[in-house]
């Protein structure tokens, strides 16, 4: 690995997660959005395990031990099954600026999380920082542009984006404890995706919902975006983010893989012609701004 391959890895991870989003965002509006979840799980591990197999010979991780599969299973399930499904219902809501826009709140929720139940110290200047955060995204979900979505549907979006947070917050702090040792980043992530998948597949058939699931499937632009996404998210985003956070200092990661609200300005204007004000702008700059401080102070 080079010197800023963990640097790399970020920022490619959060152009990942931008146009991940972005096509999610257009297949949940059209298929559904615990469809889409279930189904691009399932394609991702694929991906995953083709990958594996051409890097290490293998489909599945080997020497793997009881601690990998509780720490990533874990991540998993509280990251994709249960965060994962809650950000899908905010891009049907919300769209994937202001759901992105949201996910600024990862590093909040982790610093309070590691405050409470890691004994981390949590600062004036951190503080300050996640004061800045959540003043930004304040700023911007607030404004009366936002009046066009429906009576609400707008709050449920924000509240199953902030959840979507909460969930993702959660599953990278289990994911840290199971890349301890040099772990794979790519084996650990398999582990991750095959949990949720297991966990959200097992559900469905319970509720014997399995032939809805391909019938919605047959709808082809949202079928092809939601490939599309499943390539970008949870295959080369989450790989190259769990690359990240081995190379290099959590901090610099977690503020490159922070810019996604930022890159998703031009492409909600351009994809999905929203009139994106100047106040938006700003308020999203200055919560991209607060993430920053939040790591590197």
């Amino acid at each position: 690995m080079s010197n800023y391959s963990g640097e790399i890895a970020a920022l490619g991870t959060a152009l990942c997660w931008s146009f991940g989003s972005t096509f999610f965002t257009i297949s949940s509006r059209r298929l559904g959005h615990h469809v889409v979840n279930r189904v691009r799980l399932a394609l991702a591990l694929l991906l995953l395990m083709i990958a594996h197999f051409v890097l290490y010979g293998r489909f599945v991780p080997a020497h793997t031990t009881t601690y990998h599969w509780f720490w990533f299973g874990l991540s998993g399930i509280i990251g994709f099954a249960i965060g994962d499904t809650l950000l899908f219902k905010a891009f049907v809501l919300l769209g994937a600026r202001l759901s992105m826009l949201l996910m600024s709140l990862v590093p909040v929720f982790g610093a309070i999380i590691a405050w409470l139940f890691l004994h981390e110290i949590l600062d004036v200047t951190k503080i300050l920082a996640i004061i800045i955060t959540i003043a930004g995204i304040s700023w911007v979900v607030t404004e009366r542009r936002n009046a066009k979505y429906k009576k609400g549907h707008y709050l449920e979006g924000i509240i199953c984006g902030m959840g979507g947070a909460l969930g993702q917050a959660v599953g990278l702090i289990l994911s840290k404890k199971g890349l301890e040792n040099d772990f794979s980043a790519l084996s650990g992530n398999i582990i991750r995706v095959f949990a949720a998948t297991l966990i959200l597949w097992l559900i469905i058939i319970c509720r014997g919902k399995i032939r809805t699931t391909f019938k919605q499937l047959e709808d082809r632009k949202g079928t092809l975006a939601m490939c599309g996404g499943a390539v970008f998210g949870p295959f080369l985003g989450v790989w190259l983010s769990l690359v990240a956070v081995q190379y290099t200092f959590v901090g610099i990661a977690s503020t490159l893989m922070a810019l996604p609200p930022i890159f998703l300005i031009p492409l909600s204007h351009w994809i999905f012609k929203e009139k994106i004000s100047l106040g938006a702008i700003l308020g999203t700059i200055v919560a991209v701004i607060g993430v920053t401080l939040i790591f590197l102070l």
